[in-house]
């Protein structure tokens, strides 16, 4: 899977309009990723010395023609470009302002080829919770462009401002977003989440409920510079996701609707008929009686710290489907399970949810397994067809274009 932290800087070095011709060598890529010089450490059997940096470089080069996004210029040893997809990456299709059309829908949702801002005012529906993940605020924007960071703020401000009418008391918004956002040319990290959490209480009126971490076990050390080359920072391995409510005495969120399985352990435990042991721990804080944990319960209520990965084989599944067919591949998608926990733990069945940028659709496939209803809205046309892609086999699927008889060369001229 792709290292977010050098993944883009690398798309960028070869998106640039001098190399996309042309092509680049890997020493001026190098130069292009700050990463000349640097440590050699012995690799292997060999224990060969080796740039530990250039190496994943390498890797993701292998990565990207894997997905059929770079390729050898030909008749030139070690150059090397995009291919025609990669370029029709940056050639996505905004809606036009004021245009919200239908792109898909199931029995229980639909998806809107819109700008957020265009249809916002115009939904009547009432909304259970908002749960998405807006586009990061990263230094070196993907292909659908992302705020920096002076302007993020206001962006989500102003993209969920005119949607809070229509959340009922005590709906939730929980937004992903990333933890990996340094200020320029240091290794501190980014404030915006602080000032995103606190303008989203000021400005809007919600209450922050909890800062749940997504802990990504697959996630690829980084940031590459300041903790492999200066060794300043420890590597990430988890993103936030805010989530806030309107009114949270009558909050609708429910932990009973996301139970986890008991530990074999603690099955035990409980068939035994409890504790049998009378102790004291934390100097009183905490005390064992015999037969505490005897009540048989449904099972245990997760942690606020939840581990999922971002690899799935469904994704991967569509990403053959859309390359096949010409379309984008979407680089920064939310794991449908850690939306699908977002939708059960934050919604009652029946209750709406909206996802403002919904990308390839993992909010909305996360209701179709949860047997929520949902609205999702996203910019891009490309995009509404690869999640047209993910959802093609749900209840009542219906496409406003002909999904198998997309062109893959209409963006080529």
């Amino acid at each position: 899977m792709h290292q977010p932290d050098l993944f883009e800087p690398l798309l960028a070095a070869y998106r640039n309009v001098q190399v996309q011709e042309a092509g680049i060598s890997n020493v001026e890529l190098y130069k292009a990723l700050d990463l000349v010089g640097g440590e050699r450490k012995p690799v292997g059997r060999a224990q060969q010395p080796h740039n530990l940096e250039h190496r994943k470089v390498r890797w993701h080069q292998q990565t990207l023609r894997k997905l059929g996004l770079l390729e050898r210029v030909p008749g030139q040893r070690g150059i090397w470009r995009l291919t025609a997809l990669a370029q029709r990456e940056a050639d996505l299709t905004p809606a036009p302002e004021g245009v919200s059309l239908v792109a898909f829908s199931t029995d229980l949702g639909v998806a809107i080829w819109t700008r957020t801002e265009t249809l916002a005012g115009r939904l009547t529906d009432q909304i259970s919770a908002i749960i998405t993940s807006p586009p990061y605020a990263l230094r070196h924007a993907r292909a659908y462009g992302n705020p920096t960071q002076a302007e993020y703020v206001d962006f989500v401000c102003h993209a969920l401002e005119p949607l809070l009418k229509n959340l009922v008391a005590g709906g939730s918004v929980a937004l992903n977003i990333s933890n990996d956002i340094f200020m320029p040319k240091s290794p501190a990290r980014s404030m915006y989440v602080e000032r995103l959490t606190l303008a989203l209480h000021d400005r809007l009126g919600l209450h922050l409920m909890d800062r749940l971490c997504w802990s990504n076990p697959s996630k690829p050390p980084g940031p590459t510079y300041w903790a492999s080359i200066r060794r300043q920072q420890l590597n990430v391995a988890y993103e936030p996701v805010l989530w806030f409510c309107n009114d949270p005495v009558r909050c609708l969120a429910d932990n009973r609707r996301v139970l986890q399985p008991h530990s074999e352990r603690h099955a035990k435990l409980l068939a035994t008929g409890g504790e049998t042991r009378n102790k004291t721990y934390g100097d009183g804080a905490y005390k064992l009686r015999p037969g505490s944990f005897s009540n048989a319960t449904a099972g245990k209520i997760p942690k606020n710290v939840i581990t999922i990965t971002h690899a799935s084989r469904e994704v991967e599944k569509t990403r053959k489907r859309a390359k096949a067919m010409g379309l984008p591949l979407h680089g920064a998608l939310m794991p449908v399970k850690l939306a699908r926990l977002l939708v059960e733990f934050l919604t009652p069945p029946g209750g709406l949810v909206l996802d403002p940028f919904a990308g390839w659709m993992s909010t909305a496939l996360a209701c179709e397994e949860a047997g929520r209803p949902w609205i999702a809205m996203e910019m891009h046309a490309e995009y509404t067809a690869g999640g047209a892609l993910r959802l093609s086999d749900r209840p009542g699927f219906h496409a406003s274009f002909d999904l198998e008889g997309w062109d893959p060369t209409r963006h080529s001229d």
